[in-house]
């Protein structure tokens, strides 16, 4: 099953590398980086403790955690992405690989930005900040091309921006184009919120996998828990930061990232191709560097795994 989904993601690309000329040998070698490349990744169930950030993940059923270190790799090496150092890890669903071509994932961050008022969630005019953040995207745009990234398009929302007043969770969701690419991209983002910041967790998928991934919201949401003394709620005005940034600023965007719209998540950018071309010309070393992803991990940010007896191998 795995070398079907491999001979399809080939297939995909194909056109865009030229290469209408895929001889076996060449197969059997991308097939064979793939398997090496998923081999290497360590799924883990059960807890995982943030200590940095006052918070735990319980890993929801049905899905699997891949550490910061990982992650990482995949969205830089794999998909092409940005490098952004506060990544703590992903969510991803238990029987889909991150070389599958179908493979979506809950990208988790945390930032500290103090305590974040929500007086004005019921105010927002979502309409308004939607053609605001469109406008910035252009401006951005330009930074994108001096760095050799594909512009990004913001078709609209794919859910309307909502807040949560009870559980302190803000949801919505946008619809990207990347280039010319043929299939748009979905960034489902979360924010829940603490004493001192807010987990960012943002699900990366195609724009036609929005249905399945709104069905899992509710149990992502519930999986991220601060510990007492670090909720919401908690908050003590004569000792406690006071975010700088609104309701309206998290869904903006800009808070959370250095070089503003960066933090947009494609499914695949660009750069993927350069994977292929590495492996056509047998320099598999490109994928891995001098460090093998299996061996690199972020102890100080994961600082403990009650369960990690559900490693997934390829076969």
């Amino acid at each position: 099953m795995k070398k079907i989904y491999y001979f399809i993601t080939i297939i995909l690309f194909s056109n865009f590398l030229n290469a209408q000329d895929i001889d076996e040998a060449s197969m059997d070698s991308i097939i064979k980086a793939y398997a090496e490349i998923e081999k290497s990744m360590e799924y883990k169930t059960g807890k995982i403790n943030f200590s940095t950030e006052n918070a735990s993940l319980t890993v929801p059923k049905g899905f699997k955690f891949l550490n910061a270190e990982q992650t990482q790799y995949v969205l830089t090496d794999l998909w092409g992405n940005t490098e952004d150092k506060t990544v703590l890890g992903a969510i991803i669903p238990e029987k889909i690989n991150v070389t599958d071509p179908d493979c979506w994932m809950f990208v988790v961050n945390y930032e500290a930005l103090g305590y974040v008022k929500d007086d004005d969630a019921k105010d927002m005019n979502y309409d308004d900040l939607l053609k605001q953040i469109k406008e910035d995207i252009k401006v951005e745009n330009e930074e994108r091309k001096k760095l050799g990234f594909e512009s990004v398009q913001l078709i609209g929302w794919a859910s309307t921006p909502f807040y949560d007043d009870k559980n302190k969770v803000l949801h919505w969701a946008k619809e990207f184009k990347f280039g010319d690419a043929e299939t748009n991209t979905l960034n489902y983002d979360l924010r829940i919120l603490g004493r001192k910041g807010v987990f960012k967790v943002a699900a990366v998928a195609s724009i036609d996998q929005l249905g399945e991934i709104k069905p899992t919201i509710p149990s992502i949401i519930h999986s991220i828990q601060y510990n007492e003394g670090a909720k919401y709620e908690n908050f003590d005005s004569s000792t406690d930061n006071v975010a700088a940034w609104t309701i309206g600023g998290l869904v903006a965007g800009k808070v959370l990232a250095k070089v503003g719209f960066f933090a947009v998540i494609a499914k695949f950018g660009k750069f993927i191709a350069i994977g292929f071309i590495a492996l056509f010309a047998g320099a598999r070393k490109f994928l891995f560097g001098n460090k093998s992803p299996k061996n690199s991990r972020k102890e100080d940010e994961i600082a403990t795994n009650e369960t990690s007896n559900s490693e997934e191998k390829s076969e």
